[in-house]
C-alpha cells in the first residue's frame, strides 16, 4: 500500500543542516540510513519527521512545495522567528498579503519555509 512519507530537504552541508533543523524543531538526528549524503531526523517518539539529502542543485527562490512550521499565537510566531534567525535562518523579502498569517524564512542552505500563526489563519467558515 502506498503511503505518504516525510519531507526531504536538499542541502549542501549535511552536518550544518542537521544541526539547524534538529535544534529548530527539537528533533533528534537518527543513525538510521545515515551516510555522507543523508540524515534522518526523528521526533520524541522515534517517528521519522524530516530527511536531509545532499543536493548539488540550488534551492528554488519561490518553491511550489515548502515546509510550514505552526505556532498558535502572534507572540509565539515573533519569538520563534527570532529564535530561528538566531540559529542561522534568514528572513526573506516576500510579496505578503495585506494581513499575513505567515513569515517566510530560508534555512542556512536557502530552503524556503514559513512560520504560520494559526490564530490569524483564514477561517474556513
Amino acid at each position: 500500500m502506498l503511503r505518504l512519507g516525510f519531507p526531504v530537504l536538499g542541502v549542501t552541508d549535511i552536518e550544518r543542516a542537521a544541526a539547524f533543523w534538529s535544534v529548530a524543531l527539537h528533533l533528534t538526528v537518527s543513525g538510521e540510513w545515515a551516510s555522507d549524503g543523508w540524515r534522518t531526523l526523528t521526533g520524541p517518539d522515534g517517528e521519522r519527521v524530516l530527511g536531509l539529502m545532499v543536493s548539488a542543485s540550488p534551492p528554488e527562490p519561490r518553491p511550489r512545495v515548502h515546509v510550514d512550521l505552526l505556532v498558535d499565537t502572534t507572540d509565539e510566531q515573533d519569538t520563534e522567528v527570532r529564535r530561528l534567525v538566531d540559529l542561522g535562518a534568514t528572513r526573506l523579502e516576500w510579496a505578503y498579503p495585506a494581513e499575513p498569517d505567515f513569515v517566510v524564512l530560508a534555512d542556512p542552505d536557502g530552503n524556503v519555509f514559513c512560520v504560520v500563526d494559526l490564530s490569524r489563519a483564514p477561517s474556513s467558515g
